[in-house]
């Protein structure tokens, strides 16, 4: 017998003669509620990723790594995205020790890209990180440094009315519900049907209204739409922005969003009309790959510009830091490389005196993984909450106080292990349209999934001649 096996069976003996003198000392019951206390399935040096299962949850995909030890994590592959961006990465984890987090993200952070493009790499690890403190029994937040605040400051995403009263009136209702930070579109859109707003290159299928579509016009950047608006447009724009001020009044921060697809000349021309409303940011004016225009933008006016959700890993956002080009980063976990790099860009935009707000359109899982990097983000300001109206979010799971939001507008920051949640089975399942297929069925078909996926060499077999 070598040493290191004596010494585990001397620890194996020690528990057994404690639990016995635990059983004589306090009693039978009491010393099963100790033993239950202990974490005896976990083994953290010894687990291993057997499996990875997916589950669509109102259009999102939830995805669940499975290990040898029956620990689980979850992770979430961010909206409007493709399941596959996960599952085709299970191979290349099968066999991994999940609590390896960095290894494994660094391993497969090169089938990440920015825009959804991102989801499956960080569903992967939100879901190492999950398993990892339910491995060594601490939140998140405490493997990322600990934390710098208790709660977690939410803004809702508030659905548009080009009535500015109706407009006001719904974030009024925020406010009364708890909301200390609001947001609201301030959309081209709002200039349909009113002549002498709008100048544009007309046919070809150009749309200035379209821009969510799948149309060709919808996938065209903003400095290349010819879209301008002209000053009865301004007006407009900015009478309603006023109008909507006067019902919420000048003490509650109000950010604006989606403004329309045109050039950086017109929204320095939009910003300029907007300052007067004292908005805690204009966001994404521009596609945030054109830091130039966005050096430009930030200059010309005095609100605060943002942008972020769609960028990939902190190396994306190094130029809009060294250039001054924002005044706020908004990152989307999901996106951005998950909780640890997302937390690195926040140290890294606040060593250029920037702060981070976060963008979060995902289910709960998401919504944690983000408030437990929140929480451990000396310089984060405010979160993003797409489906606080919706009464299914909350259902979906549980370990955490209901509702998720207190009535003060903040989140609490979960203590227990891991993300601090999980998916309430009986709930997701009655949203399945065939719950006992769709509730995370197997993946089989993705278990050997290989290419050689090495940048700096190419292997062949042997025989073949080989050129260096």
């Amino acid at each position: 017998m070598n040493r290191r096996n004596w010494l585990a069976r001397m620890a194996a003996g020690c528990s057994a003669a404690m639990l016995g003198n635990a059983r004589s000392l306090v009693g039978p019951d009491d010393a099963e509620a100790f033993l239950g206390r202990v974490r005896t399935a976990s083994q953290p040096s010894s687990l291993k990723i057997t499996d990875m299962r997916v589950v669509n949850i109102h259009g999102r995909w939830i995805i669940r790594l499975d290990t040898n030890q029956g620990l689980y994590g979850l992770g979430e592959v961010r909206d409007a995205s493709s399941p596959t961006y996960a599952l085709f990465l299970k191979s290349r984890i099968l066999g991994e020790n999940p609590c390896h987090v960095d290894k494994i993200f660094r391993k497969l952070r090169q089938y990440g890209n920015h825009g959804r493009q991102a989801g499956g790499v960080v569903s992967i690890e939100m879901a190492c990180w999950d398993i990892a403190g339910k491995a060594w029994g601490v939140p998140c937040w405490q493997m990322l440094g600990g934390k710098f605040r208790d709660k977690i400051r939410m803004y809702a995403d508030t659905p548009s009315d080009s009535n500015p009263e109706i407009m006001g009136k719904k974030l009024k209702a925020r406010i009364e519900r708890g909301f200390t930070f609001l947001k609201m579109d301030v959309s081209i859109n709002l200039l349909r049907g009113k002549e002498g707003t709008l100048t544009y290159p007309h046919g070809q299928g150009v749309d200035p209204f379209d821009q969510y579509g799948r149309t060709e016009n919808a996938y065209r950047a903003h400095p290349f739409t010819g879209i301008r608006i002209t000053d009865r447009g301004l007006k407009i724009m900015q009478d309603y922005v006023a109008a909507v001020r006067e019902i919420i009044g000048w003490e509650i921060p109000l950010a604006t969003d989606h403004y329309g697809h045109f050039g950086i000349e017109d929204g320095i021309k939009l910003a300029q009309a907007l300052d007067p409303f004292n908005l805690a940011w204009l966001e994404d004016m521009v596609p945030w790959q054109y830091t130039d225009q966005y050096v430009r933008l930030k200059n010309s006016c005095n609100t605060p510009i943002l942008t972020g959700e769609d960028i990939y890993l902190k190396e994306g956002f190094k130029d809009l830091f060294e250039k001054k080009a924002i005044s706020i980063c908004h990152p989307d976990l999901a996106t951005s490389g998950g909780l640890l790099e997302t937390k690195k860009i926040g140290d890294l935009a606040m060593e250029h005196g920037i702060s981070m707000a976060m963008h979060m359109a995902g289910n709960p899982v998401t919504l944690f993984s983000s408030i437990h990097c929140a929480a451990a983000t000396e310089n984060f300001l405010v979160m993003e909450h797409h489906n606080v109206d919706d009464a299914w979010y909350d259902d979906i799971v549980k370990g955490v106080p209901k509702p998720l939001m207190d009535k003060e507008g903040f989140i609490p920051v979960p203590d227990a292990p891991g993300l601090g949640i999980e998916l309430d089975e009986e709930a997701v399942r009655r949203m399945l349209k065939d719950p006992g297929k769709d509730y995370f069925p197997p993946t089989p078909e993705w278990d050997n999934e290989r290419s050689w996926d090495r940048h700096w060499s190419y292997f062949r077999p042997a025989g073949r001649n080989m050129r260096s």
